[in-house]
């Protein structure tokens, strides 16, 4: 693993880089892994912690006159001709006394902008790009080019039905920056606290959104990320002096909600999917207990070892997809997905005119920040508890799942469900899209649990147009046809 300096224009920060799920390198189990060597810290907080503590944190305001007009991109280097739609990209401020700024990007709709919902989108890890890997990887309207330099229109991008906000959080990760070092050891609440300050800011900055409906979507470690935002925008809507936003629904994708399940869900996927042996899989059955205050046990620890060592060199974020490799030419996978599309995402974000026109602050740029999930300092091993909260309060409630995902699988999603105990509605059925499955779907009450079938982890990417059709389902309240 190579290191490089990143420079957010006030000071250096040693970071060691890796694209997400390249090279072997897992951000949620680097974050984990580092959670558990200091054990002796205790630093999994209740959810009750966490909410009480961001409920009594006052929000920083600023005043934002005339600065989304300093945002608004000319145009993106490299980019098609023809592109129809407004996008701006920039800082919020969200810590003046520390300096930290978080990095958006919007791409609002070609058509029906200005009435068309805002979504925000959230990349998990944690540590990793929401920009970089979020809109220019998987549902942004533009993918970049094999040459680095241009870009061509994603026909599938969400944008078309949803004027689509990206936020890098926490600050050190992408272009969001802080010039106090201390805060690259962050966590779920510094996260939430400071999404929450840069939506409050954010919509000062363009306040024609204010009264919109808005919706929060986010992958992964964002199955923390996303939940714990939602609460916090509805329990400050009750405050009277506090901007009210008008939350409608949140979406998680494979998203990491509960220890026990993601860990038991990803080695039983493992081995229905013929990663692993019997033998281990056993060995990890018998040995293991993932439930909070158990024991973690040598011999679970070894038998993990081994499940990793069993999988060998194959893209576990996808497990039936080709690697990006100098001696595979760079063969698109059976989704039509280019394997070294991240390579191409690095070379374009460090291309100083590129970095000038997103009016983003010089920086060698990553697709994720390993010393930030190295130094997480706060993580609920279940957030169960929130979305239970947040499926009583009567926003719409999405949990989809891309079903060659290993990483966060289908399993540990449905294991994750069957905690919360809630009742089927409409059973099980086959959702179609152009006249195949697209996916399976079932309706619980106040919950809605949709697959995307032949995705990975990065659901949008390997499966753009069955992404969009689910997409465009959530924002309608609607389930996805079953004809």
């Amino acid at each position: 693993m190579k290191i490089v300096f990143q420079l957010p224009v006030y000071f250096s920060l040693l970071v060691f880089v890796s694209c997400y799920g390249g090279n072997g390198y897992d951000p949620l189990e680097n974050a984990l892994k580092n959670q558990r060597s200091r054990a002796s810290v205790l630093n999994h907080v209740s959810n009750e912690e966490l909410t009480t503590e961001l409920l009594n944190s006052p929000v920083y305001m600023s005043p934002q006159d005339g600065l989304k007009e300093v945002d608004k991109i000319s145009s993106l280097p490299g980019e098609p001709a023809g592109t129809d739609f407004d996008q701006y990209s920039g800082y919020v401020t969200v810590d003046p006394n520390h300096g930290r700024a978080l990095f958006y990007y919007l791409a609002e709709s070609p058509v029906n902008s200005s009435t068309n919902p805002l979504v925000l989108w959230l990349n998990g890890g944690p540590g990793c790009s929401s920009f970089g890997n979020g809109a220019m990887m998987e549902l942004g309207p533009f993918r970049v080019n094999s040459d680095n330099a241009t870009l061509s229109r994603n026909k599938y991008a969400w944008n078309n039905v949803a004027n689509v906000l990206f936020l890098e959080s926490p600050a050190g990760v992408g272009f969001s920056y802080s010039n106090t070092s201390s805060d690259y050891e962050t966590g779920d609440k510094q996260t939430a606290k400071d999404s929450y300050t840069f939506l409050i800011n954010w919509l000062e900055r363009f306040p024609e959104y204010k009264t919109r409906d808005f919706y929060i979507t986010g992958e992964s470690y964002a199955g923390h990320y996303v939940p714990q935002l939602a609460q916090l925008v509805l329990q400050n809507n009750k405050i009277t002096n506090q901007t009210v936003i008008n939350l409608k629904g949140i979406a998680l994708g494979n998203a990491y909600v509960d220890h026990e399940t993601g860990k038991t869900g990803m080695y039983d996927f493992f081995w229905t999917h013929t990663i692993i042996s019997d033998e281990i899989h056993k060995g990890i059955s018998s040995n293991c207990n993932f439930s909070e205050g158990a024991t973690i046990t040598d011999a679970c620890i070894e038998y993990q070892y081994e499940a990793y060592a069993a999988k060998s060199n194959i893209y576990f974020y996808d497990i039936y997809a080709p690697l990006c490799s100098p001696f595979s030419n760079s063969a698109p996978s059976i989704s039509g997905f280019d394997p070294c599309t991240e390579n191409y995402i690095l070379g374009y974000l460090n291309t100083p005119a590129v970095q000038h026109s997103l009016h983003a602050k010089p920086v060698q740029w990553e697709s994720c920040n390993y010393l930030i999930g190295s130094n997480w300092k706060d993580m609920p091993l279940t957030v169960l508890p929130v979305i239970q909260e947040l499926m009583a309060s009567g926003i719409s409630v999405w949990i989809y799942s891309g079903d060659t995902d290993g990483r966060v699988p289908v399993t540990a999603s449905r294991y994750a469900i069957n905690k919360l105990k809630t009742s089927v509605k409409i059973p099980w059925y086959p959702w179609m899209y152009q006249g195949e499955v697209g996916g399976y779907v079932v309706g619980y009450q106040n919950l809605t649990f949709v697959t995307i079938r032949g995705a990975g982890h990065f659901v949008p990417s390997y499966q753009p147009g069955r992404a969009l059709a689910f997409f465009a389902s959530f924002l309608k309240g609607k389930l996805p046809t079953y004809h």
